[in-house]
């Protein structure tokens, strides 16, 4: 039996939020919830400290990367893996990898695949 591991995803995109949990939770390993803003975002990992955030960069008011810099600011949350789900980064810059740091930063190109998605966060968890 495998330990279910809590994500928090941020995304503006409700949709996109609906089917990745549906998909995460499916697999019987992860417990998902969701934020669509970056406040939101914020508030929901302090409180809940998951073992991963995925995080849209491109998002109304706080994007991101300003949430990124805040939950890395914290005591708290400082040391919570947090991986971009961004289609600013494409599948052709990504390459075979699922997953690919830019400059210290975790990246999943737009659209996600559930597979290897769940690649990553092991490979981030793990860490």
């Amino acid at each position: 039996m495998s330990v279910e591991r809590k994500i928090v995803v941020v995304d503006d995109e409700e949709d996109f939020c609906f089917f990745v949990k549906k998909n995460l939770e499916a697999t019987g390993n992860f417990r998902v919830l969701l934020a669509h803003n970056g406040e939101d975002g914020i508030r929901l990992t302090r409180l809940e400290m998951p073992d991963v955030v995925l995080l849209d960069v491109m998002m109304p008011n706080l994007g991101g990367p300003d949430v990124a810099d805040i939950l890395n600011s914290d005591p708290k949350t400082k040391d919570i893996p947090v991986i971009f789900l961004t289609a600013i980064v494409t599948k052709q810059e990504i390459g075979v990898e699922p997953m690919k740091a830019i400059g210290g930063l975790n990246y999943i190109a737009k659209p996600v695949e559930i597979a290897q998605l769940v690649e990553a966060i092991n490979k981030v968890i793990s860490k």
